[in-house]
């Protein structure tokens, strides 16, 4: 499971061999996940606020490219 970013409040990470569509796992310092779209950003799964993630889903943005190519190389 590697981890992709670190940032203040949480972990980026890219599971190898995961389900579609292509995503990124948020994991909060306290523990609590959830699950991204890369291309729209939007949430897939688990409970956070908006609030608790707008650092991952800023960084995210930028670097869309970026997560898109590793999903691939972890997935396809």
């Amino acid at each position: 499971m590697p981890t992709i970013a670190r940032l203040s409040r949480c972990v980026i990470r890219i599971y190898a061999d995961d389900h579609p569509p292509p995503h990124f796992h948020i994991i909060l310092n306290d523990g609590r996940e959830c699950l991204v779209d890369i291309e729209t950003l939007r949430y897939i799964a688990g409970r956070v606020s908006h609030r608790e993630i707008a650092e991952a889903i800023d960084w995210a943005a930028e670097q869309r490219p970026f997560l898109i190519s590793r999903w691939k190389e972890l997935n396809l």
